[in-house]
């Protein structure tokens, strides 16, 4: 049941306007259903219509289910009817990812040789948001292979930024986190490897968590079965919503268990209320690259904040992370040497380019990576994240960027070696963080030079619900709205 305390707009649901579904919060949504103050095909509606005004700008869902989702969403009024057991998120719109299997429909990844791939089932994720009710109502664009910073590819054009079409939405979830900003659905599901998540959320104003390695069963589905150690160790499923409300409410949803993931784990949502005064330790490079202003103003707002808010809030130095982000490189790239010939062959040009970049650039630190360096890289990575895990019992929240800078330009991965560098040590603070299993949320602070701009909160392992207690103090004095209108013609 939703408490309806826990609206995150403050005002009683017979005050809004209904004229405007599409803007309400997945709570509010699932509250009204329920409660026969709406319909869920009136909530449905109103966010095709909204996907029919702002979609074709934006590009953001590349497979709109308009009919399947108002059959679905008549489905859910009749349950309600008949009062039957509802699900947290009975009747609400959602939007889902096409790296991601959804019955009936095709996981394409952004590439051209793929788009016949229609599922015969759900991913995890998928069926978890089922069960609790969804109604699907898009599937969001990826990069091709989903593994670019950018969400294009030859399949499905380009998602563009609704801040500012010449920036990335981020990647891979990049169609997720511009649909939810534009208002198309209150909720998507994204992936994150390497800040897929909370990138995509960063550069789109919105907020988006990446839970801890086992949290989430993950919904990667491979040809021959055998997910690498960098899927098994590195990849998870999370939501993106525009409040931290929704976000705690779709992760709760999505974290059902489910034995088909090799590392997950029925952890409880919430722990033991952590020990007064809470530190936070604020990180702002550990010897990577330097924040730009914005970056550097957003961190001192949410300090700030934080303070304000009875926590601790103190400047570290750790140098483990920029350890940790290049240890990324060595690990992430040597498991993805298997699909290297498939991009090689299926892949559109920024997919192969932004890989052989990455290559070049690893190559710098590592040199041609041997089975003994390989092994050497994952037994460092088991040590740097017991220092961590040392480190946070004085400081169980950190405080970091989400990248070093505010959104790059489109493309402006593949441009050369060189910006492909500097871009991927920009985002050393999710990098890092992936490698590490850690839970980090991305969440907005303010728009500075017509861009958002926010930080990202990490806690403990398994002790998310502690980094979205922090989120939402951040979110309750930030100034940014959404949705928002595309802001360009």
């Amino acid at each position: 049941m939703i408490n309806p305390k826990a609206l995150s707009s403050g005002f009683e649901l017979s005050q809004k306007n209904t004229d405007e579904l599409w803007r309400w919060s997945a709570a509010e949504l699932a509250y009204a259903i329920r409660t026969k103050q709406i319909s869920s095909r009136e909530a449905v509606m109103s966010c095709l219509k909204r996907i029919e005004e702002v979609n074709p700008k934006v590009n953001a869902l590349v497979e709109v289910l308009a009919e399947g989702a108002l059959r679905a969403a008549d489905a859910s009024d009749r349950s309600v009817l008949k009062g039957e057991e509802l699900g947290p998120l009975h009747g609400v719109p959602v939007a889902t990812k096409i790296n991601t299997d959804q019955a009936g429909h095709v996981t394409t990844d952004g590439v051209v040789a793929f788009q016949h791939n229609v599922a015969t089932d759900d991913s995890p994720p998928v069926a978890h948001l089922r069960k609790a009710g969804t109604v699907f109502v898009g599937r969001s664009n990826v990069p091709s292979f989903s593994l670019r910073w950018v969400s294009n590819n030859d399949l499905h054009g380009s998602t563009l930024n609704p801040w500012d079409p010449t920036r990335t939405p981020g990647g891979s979830s990049g169609g997720a986190a511009s649909a939810v900003a534009c208002g198309m659905a209150p909720i998507a599901q994204g992936n994150d490897i390497g800040g897929s998540i909370r990138y995509p959320a960063y550069a789109c104003g919105i907020t988006g968590i990446r839970p801890t390695i086992g949290r989430v069963a993950t919904g990667v589905n491979l040809p021959n079965g055998d997910p690498p150690l960098s899927l098994q160790m590195k990849v998870t499923e999370g939501p993106l919503a525009r409040n931290v409300a929704d976000l705690r409410l779709a992760l709760s949803v999505m974290s059902a268990y489910d034995p088909s993931d090799p590392v997950h784990a029925n952890v409880p949502l919430t722990g033991e209320p952590l020990k007064k005064q809470i530190r936070v330790g604020l990180l702002r490079d550990p010897g990577v690259v330097k924040p730009d202003p914005a970056v550097n103003q957003a961190l001192n707002e949410a300090a700030a904040y934080l303070n304000d808010a009875g926590y601790v809030v103190e400047e570290v130095d750790l140098p483990l992370f920029a350890e940790a982000y290049k240890l990324w490189y060595l690990l992430v790239l040597e498991d993805l040497t298997d699909l290297w010939p498939a991009i090689k062959q299926f892949g559109d040009e920024g997919a192969r380019l932004n890989l052989q970049y990455n290559y070049e650039v690893s190559r710098q630190w590592w040199g041609e990576v041997t089975l003994e360096k390989y092994r050497t890289g994952y037994a460092r990575r088991g040590t740097l994240i017991i220092a961590l895990q040392k480190f946070m019992e004085q400081y169980p929240i950190l405080l970091l960027p989400v990248s070093a800078e505010q959104a790059f330009k489109q493309n402006e991965d593949i441009e050369s070696v060189d910006s492909n560098a500097r871009l991927m040590a920009a985002q050393w603070p999710m990098m890092s963080i992936a490698l590490l299993g850690f839970p980090a949320i991305s969440v907005p602070t303010s728009v500075s030079g017509g861009l958002p701009a926010g930080v990202q909160i990490v806690g403990r392992r398994f002790r998310e619900d502690t980094i979205l207690d922090a989120a939402e103090i951040i979110e309750s004095r930030a100034n940014i709205q959404v949705p928002i209108d595309p802001l360009f013609h």
